[in-house]
């Protein structure tokens, strides 16, 4: 019986100032390099995931390349594979990431068990080859991504739990709905 902890999406284009910057997202990104400081050590695996879209295409639909984004289904152009944008947010300190995830490659993708490490291994093998049954989720967006990743996670069969001071969120009534839908689903919230 071991525990993950999975970082989604601490990206420079989802913090402040980025292509979808959310509101907290530096201050998040700065809260889960101090939890890894003092808690990396009870963490069997620890998974950061990182939006890796291709350039020049609309990745599936998924990046409106022309006309308006709605914001539902279609984005602005962000997380460009090579770019600032698509790097971790410099207050995110990976040093302690055990493995690496990219999601999102000329396709939509939300949850980081949609992406797969350089090696191409899926984040669902990793947690079984480790023995994971629980799993701490942090991250960035409370309401698309973070839900997205917890509810994949419940799925699979491992116990979450949403560390809520170490996520961030774009719309507070979307944020709030996500994590009731993780509790209702059996996440727990701390």
């Amino acid at each position: 019986m071991s525990r993950a902890l999975f970082i989604v999406d601490v990206q420079n284009d989802f913090t402040e100032g980025g292509a979808l910057g959310v509101a907290g997202g530096d201050a998040v990104a700065q809260a889960i390099t101090a939890h890894l400081a003092e808690h990396a050590g009870d963490y069997a695996l620890i998974v950061a995931s990182r939006d890796w879209h291709d350039a020049d295409t609309d990745n599936g639909g998924h990046i409106a390349l022309d006309g308006e984004p709605d914001y539902v289904t279609t984005w602005p152009v962000h997380c460009v594979a090579g770019t600032e944008g698509a790097e971790y947010d410099p207050g995110l300190d990976t040093s302690a990431v055990t493995t690496h995830v990219k999601k999102g490659e000329g396709v939509p993708a939300y949850s980081l068990f949609e992406g797969t490490t350089d090696g191409g291994e899926k984040v669902a093998a990793l947690l079984t080859a480790h023995g994971v049954t629980e799993v701490d989720i942090t991250g960035i967006a409370t309401d698309h991504c973070v839900r997205a990743s917890g509810l994949d996670a419940i799925a699979h069969g491992v116990h979450v739990r949403v560390l809520t001071g170490l996520v961030a969120g774009v719309a507070p009534d979307a944020s709030e709905a996500a994590l009731a839908e993780l509790a209702h689903a059996g996440a727990e919230l701390c």
